[in-house]
């Protein structure tokens, strides 16, 4: 069920929705949090259809908080908002907020009376971050603050910029979409021989920040140096491509060269296939939704990317291809 509200206020919000529970049997029990999702006008529907699936893991309450984005947008203040419950939202009752003009102003005053009791509050940004997460409207009132630095202008440089501003209880989607990479590689060295590694060659797209998290991540856990080759944009590869762990009998490759399947190569074993999808929005929400408290990992990996930057031959190689070279196919940076 959809119920529209246009030219609305949260006190009216409240009451339909005490109005549809009464009408209609929606209950707010068993709702395990509030999620907030701060988006731009037009583009809220691939963050709800990702929260619908998810709400089936966990049950949740959705706020979207649709602004222009625009500071100097004076347009008149106005709220338009959208209830949908049932079918039309998943496991979860899903709430649009569509601010204009000065209305856009206050998104914490948008959200308070619409939270529920005792819940914890996760927000989330699809697009663009604010500057400090921790510290913007949303952001106080979260336990958990979730971004994705992929989908910035800049994904490096957002990277960068949240391992400046990183606060307990941030996290970003680049960072989720290691989990397959960072289970099938400690799989791998759980096998023997149980020889240490001696060094490590990560590769990917040079616009891909998963890349150099996980890069990040094997050199804060294995202590070696670790060499971070980029590959240009203009090559049609996307996010990361493969990994290579040097031992003394050997290379392990884990390579993914079509979408979805890597390639498994080991000293003295068979080559094999191996199921490495690239991940949806909603699988990364659901897996960053089952936990609440601080990941405290993923704090210590983004402190991290500074140590994988410190170098000058880094330095060089992301700043060049941050513009996008149609030249140079490939460009090396080797840290410790």
């Amino acid at each position: 069920m959809i119920v529209d509200l246009p030219n609305t206020t949260t006190s009216k919000i409240s009451k339909a929705l005490v109005k549809i529970r009464e009408e209609g049997g929606a209950v707010a029990l068993g709702r395990v949090l509030t999620l907030i999702i701060s988006t731009r006008l037009g583009e809220e529907e691939e963050a709800i259809e990702a929260a619908n699936d998810a709400s089936r893991e966990h049950p949740m309450r959705v706020l979207v908080v649709s602004t222009s984005g625009d500071a100097n947008d004076h347009s008149d203040a106005r709220l338009d908002a959208q209830i949908r419950v049932g079918g039309d939202a998943g496991a979860s009752e899903v709430i649009i907020v569509r601010a204009y003009g000065d209305a856009a102003s206050d998104k914490e005053g948008l959200v308070t009376g619409l939270l529920l009791p005792d819940a914890p509050v996760v927000a989330w940004w699809p697009g663009e971050a604010p500057s400090i997460a921790s510290q913007s409207a949303l952001g106080r009132i979260s336990q958990r603050r979730i971004t994705d630095a992929a989908a910035a202008s800049n994904p490096l440089g957002a990277l960068q910029h949240l391992e400046k501003t990183y606060a307990p209880g941030d996290t970003d989607f680049a960072w989720t979409r290691l989990t397959l990479w960072r289970a099938q590689l400690a799989a791998v060295l759980d096998q023997p021989p149980f020889e240490p590694i001696t060094a490590v060659e990560v590769h990917g797209a040079a616009d891909s920040p998963s890349t150099v998290l996980l890069a990040a991540w094997l050199q804060l856990q294995l202590k070696v140096e670790v060499t971070l080759e980029f590959t240009s944009p203009a090559s049609g590869s996307i996010g990361i491509q493969g990994v290579r762990l040097h031992r003394g009998p050997g290379v392990i490759e884990l390579e993914r060269s079509i979408p979805n399947i890597a390639t498994l190569v080991q000293p003295n074993q068979p080559t094999h296939d191996i199921s490495l999808p690239r991940r949806s929005l909603r699988d990364c929400l659901a897996e960053e939704l089952r936990r609440l408290d601080p990941d405290d990992l993923f704090g210590e990996v983004i402190h991290s990317v500074d140590q994988l930057s410190s170098s000058k031959s880094t330095r060089r190689a992301t700043s060049h291809l941050s513009k996008k070279p149609a030249t140079s196919k490939k460009t090396k940076a080797t840290t410790k």
